[in-house]
């Protein structure tokens, strides 16, 4: 192996380590525990898996949770009202409605409910805006590309000025990604279904950020020698020798692009522990503004 593991698990434990250290002092200077409201509609398993690692996450660096179950059939005026109810809860310093939300509900509604101030999450439309323009700053950058460009520097790869290509272009990981590589002078390419020669450009990558969606997509031989790759993506392949049947892999073959890459994320283990540091630090920089 030529590639540089980035082991996004240190690195996460790391940014909580810190922020765990700031809650401590905070609360012995007699200001309030940082609080974390989390939003569930139905009961998909992915999702409350999700909660509850947040919930642990919280309980682990001395900050407050708070879940808010719902039904799956919720109304939307029942969601809202749930929402402003947060907005005005003090103890609450960031809301956190787990996506995707049933199809019966308007989930940009919902999302533009919520408090600029308690986005913790870096989906309103209003901190996305920001993002999207120069000059302009964001109270809170959505957790997953945060933690992206928060493994890149941690590492010492050179943004500014690098080549970068983001494979994917949602509103949770490849807009904000690429909007994020641009805020640190990269150039950026998005590459998503409808490009064209998409190996030929990913080649011309010195940093490359996978959120497609799309099991072993990105092949070896499609990476520049010594380019950055961070890998967003968790699929499940097949796998019987594993008692659940399959085992996890991203959107790169890893395999392959260990051999020639410079640094690389490993899935599991890789971005997905950063999206929870993020969630934390985003939680208590809420708990500062709002004091």
């Amino acid at each position: 192996m030529t590639a540089q593991l980035i082991d996004g698990k240190a690195i996460a434990q790391k940014v909580q380590n810190e922020v765990k250290e700031k809650v401590t002092a905070r609360v012995a200077a007699g200001k309030s525990q940082p609080g974390l409201a989390t939003v569930l509609v139905g009961e998909r398993v992915d999702s409350a898996t999700y909660i509850r690692m947040k919930q642990k996450a919280c309980d682990n660096l001395g900050m407050n949770s708070f879940h808010r179950p719902l039904p799956e059939d919720v109304s939307q005026e029942e969601l809202d009202k749930l929402i402003k109810e947060l907005n005005a809860d003090k103890k609450v310093n960031g809301i956190l409605i787990q996506l995707p939300l049933p199809d019966h509900l308007d989930e940009e509604r919902a999302l533009q409910l919520v408090n600029i101030e308690k986005d913790v999450d870096g989906f309103s439309p209003i901190n996305l805006g920001r993002l999207a323009q120069k000059g302009r700053e964001p109270l809170f950058v959505p957790c997953t590309p945060y933690g992206c460009i928060y493994l890149l520097k941690e590492v010492g790869v050179e943004i500014s000025g690098a080549n970068a290509v983001v494979l994917g272009r949602s509103n949770i990981v490849g807009m904000p990604a690429a909007l994020l590589l641009i805020k640190e002078n990269a150039t950026v390419t998005v590459v998503h279904s409808r490009t064209k020669n998409t190996p030929d450009i990913v080649r011309q990558a010195d940093i490359i950020i996978a959120a497609i969606g799309k099991r072993e997509f990105v092949r070896g031989d499609w990476i520049k020698p010594g380019a950055a790759v961070i890998d967003v993506g968790i699929n499940e392949m097949p796998d019987s020798s594993k008692k659940r049947g399959y085992r996890l892999v991203g959107d790169v073959n890893f395999e392959e692009a260990k051999k020639v890459a410079g640094h690389i994320t490993p899935v599991p283990g890789g971005v997905g522990p950063m999206t929870i540091a993020m969630l934390m630090a985003n939680t208590l920089h809420a708990a500062e503004i709002q004091e």
